[in-house]
């Protein structure tokens, strides 16, 4: 398959063009900064350059044209102020939906994160209410495009460096915990190949269940 991942140069994206190449797929990572292609070819990437927050959706649309499916994987990053968080983890996700829409790519998986749907208590840090909310509107706008795409939104709990474990909790209603971002990349693989979790959205963390026997669970 070939799968585009918008964020490419991030630590999910990393890992899963990596996963996604060593079975045989073809992942295409865009990325922002053209420094960056190295690190997507070592990880069997096709690098290509766009800029989520000034491309335009017809931009966006050429550049996952005949894919078999998008992850957005994208996000501002540790250190971006509360306006980053809008501009890419709200409006790079709707542009990334609608550039989907737009190419004819109906599979589209959504990297999003545990519990945003939840009231951010009073006295919050601005920076992490401006991504809270961030997320959950990208999610509402994902939401409501069931008629031109084939979504999936994957909410990971606290993510983590350590090694991939291959066992999991995955479904609606799974409580925060930490995952790691080796499992995170290797639950979105066993998405694309699972067209029963369509319409979905799961709560991931670490668990007991083997992935593959996690994700099919979640299939209806």
């Amino acid at each position: 398959m070939r799968i585009v991942i918008a964020g490419g140069h991030g630590k999910i994206a990393l890992r899963l063009a990596r996963q996604l190449a060593d079975r045989g797929d073809e992942p295409v990572a865009l990325i922002r900064n053209p420094d960056h292609a190295q690190d997507v070819r070592d990880a069997g990437a096709e690098p290509v350059v766009v800029d989520l927050e000034k491309a335009t959706v017809t931009e966006l649309a050429e550049k996952v044209m005949n894919a078999d499916g998008v992850v957005f994987a994208a996000g501002a990053g540790p250190g971006s102020g509360a306006p980053r968080k809008d501009t890419v983890d709200r409006a790079a996700a709707v542009l990334t939906a609608d550039a989907s829409a737009l190419a004819g790519v109906r599979r589209l998986i959504q990297v999003s994160a545990i519990n945003v749907d939840e009231p951010v208590p009073e006295g919050a840090d601005e920076v992490w209410a401006a991504y809270v909310e961030a997320k959950r509107a990208a999610d509402a706008d994902l939401r409501e495009r069931h008629l031109e795409l084939d979504w999936t939104i994957l909410r990971p709990g606290r993510l983590t460096d350590g090694p991939g474990t291959g066992l999991v909790a995955l479904g609606p209603d799974v409580g925060r915990a930490e995952v790691t971002r080796d499992d995170v990349a290797s639950v979105i693989v066993a998405l694309l190949d699972e067209p029963g979790t369509v319409g979905r959205t799961l709560n991931l963390v670490n668990g007991e269940t083997p992935v593959a026997d996690a994700v099919r669970a979640m299939s209806s």
